[in-house]
């Protein structure tokens, strides 16, 4: 058995041994990654009717759901992925690399002059397991991802980013706090427990 052939038939394993696939499959949620975003909602309150949100690396795009559900009423959303992402309602979506000029400039025409309430990432890196490659890919897309947010994000707006353990998150955090008020790691119950991933929600912008 090849090595690949070993690790995908472990992660169809796990998926099927995973009670959120289950749950979101069930629920007609694209992935298990919405209730990671609707655990934080439960207790940050992020969204909310109205509310204008900016999805960046969206696909398959559960987070855009969910997000659409909560801003509606009068609210809307604007999503971007390398990937494709079928037709969410309230959502409006780029297919294109975020971290080329052009794609932030079309997002920002998307908005239509309006700031956003919200800027919420779930972009990864592709991660090859060489600390020395993958850390400044990690800190070059976090940062792209906090210049972004400072361009587009309304007086008091939130900024929840999806980062990785490691030494950048120290320097990323100090980052954040010279833009907002207050700065949190988060570890949703949904994020699997072996893995490196966590979430840090920047609040506040411009205080």
């Amino acid at each position: 058995m090849s090595r690949r052939t070993g690790s995908s038939q472990r992660w169809r394993a796990r998926q099927e041994r995973d009670i959120y696939v289950e749950q979101a499959t069930r629920a007609g949620w694209r992935s298990r990654a919405v209730f990671k975003l609707e655990q934080i909602q439960a207790k940050e309150r992020l969204l909310k009717p109205g509310s204008v949100c900016v999805d960046l690396g969206s696909a398959p795009g559960s987070w855009s759901q969910l997000a659409a559900k909560l801003v509606s009423p009068g609210g809307r959303g604007v999503a971007v992925d390398l990937l494709p992402m079928e037709t969410i309602p309230g959502v409006e979506f780029l297919q294109a690399d975020f971290t080329v000029p052009e794609t932030v400039a079309k997002l920002k025409q998307m908005l239509g002059g309006r700031h956003a309430d919200l800027v919420m990432s779930d972009m990864a890196p592709n991660i090859s397991g060489n600390r020395v490659m993958d850390q400044p890919r990690t800190m070059a897309l976090l940062t792209d991802a906090l210049v972004f947010a400072t361009e587009v994000l309304k007086p008091n707006g939130d900024f929840l980013v999806k980062a990785f353990q490691g030494e950048v998150i120290d320097v990323f955090t100090r980052e954040l706090r010279r833009h907002f008020a207050t700065v949190k790691t988060i570890k949703p119950k949904a994020s699997r427990p072996e893995s490196r991933e966590i979430y840090l929600l920047a609040r506040t912008y411009g205080m």
